[in-house]
């Protein structure tokens, strides 16, 4: 069953999605060799619940953590632990805010000290396919319009691997809702786009193969072949001729330029 929001109820879940954006620029900051992905989804957390939300990851379907922080080959759902980062290193962080009974969700990569020629185009190409995926996130068109987008930008035109067992979804009143957004599919086809539905766009992107397998921690996903993945996400509501980006990256973007460890020559949008 697909959601139809009233404007109030956009206006919530913009106000999480952005608080997201900001969880995810305190993560940016602390971003460099030696510093812990446990360290880093301690203290989104305390900012998410300093600032009067409750993240949504914790605890969803027993997930023990704030946040998902997936390293190198891990394309989603990684687990923060305790090994130190290094440079070269490519760190995705997905976060989710829960308040006033409404859900954001929001996602940014990484690369900790300078990017390769081949990174750097993994994500400038993952990061602007999501723009070109919210092109086509507005009323009266299809859920395979935006999978087209992506899927002929990443895949058909740049040959990296698009991931299919992942997908974006819809979102609000539950973390996951209907409709599923693949990042694949043919132009025109799927449930149909209308105003007021809110969903979460996120491209994820594999340098390599698009096959991928489940860790033995059973959530983290990563590539068959072990080359990077790269993995961005917006809240986004469905709107009549222009989608309205309910997260925000300005934030981000900020901290990732100003962060001397952080690599954001590849790419500002």
């Amino acid at each position: 069953m697909i959601h139809y929001r009233t404007p109030q109820e956009i206006e919530w879940i913009r106000k999480s999605a952005l608080l997201v954006g900001q969880a995810l620029a305190e993560a940016a900051r602390m971003l460099k060799p030696g510093i812990t992905t446990l360290q880093v989804d301690a203290r989104v957390e305390q900012f998410i619940r300093d600032h009067g939300a409750v993240p949504s990851f914790k605890n969803y379907k027993n997930y023990p953590y704030a946040t998902c922080i997936s390293v190198n080959d891990a394309v989603v759902h990684g687990f923060p632990n305790e090994r130190e980062l290094k440079e070269g290193d490519v760190v995705s962080v997905d976060a989710g805010v829960y308040m006033n009974g409404y859900h954001g969700d929001s996602a940014y990569t990484f690369c900790i000290g300078s990017a390769s020629e081949a990174i750097g185009k993994l994500l400038r190409i993952t990061k602007e396919s999501l723009y070109l995926g919210i092109e086509k996130a507005v009323h009266g068109n299809r859920v395979g319009d935006i999978s087209h987008a992506i899927q002929n930008y990443t895949e058909k035109e740049n040959g990296y691997g698009v991931v299919r067992e992942l997908v974006g979804h819809g979102i609000g009143k539950k973390l996951h809702e209907d409709p599923q957004v693949p990042n694949f599919g043919k132009r025109g086809t799927g449930p149909k786009l209308k105003e007021g539905s809110v969903i979460a766009i996120e491209p994820m992107i594999n340098l390599g193969k698009k096959e991928v397998y489940h860790d033995n921690d059973g959530w983290t996903i990563r590539t068959i072949d072990h080359q990077p993945s790269a993995h961005y996400e917006h809240t986004v509501a469905i709107q009549k001729n222009k989608a309205d980006i309910l997260s925000s990256f300005l934030d981000v973007e900020a901290a990732e330029q100003a962060n001397s460890w952080l690599d954001a020559s590849y790419y500002r949008l």
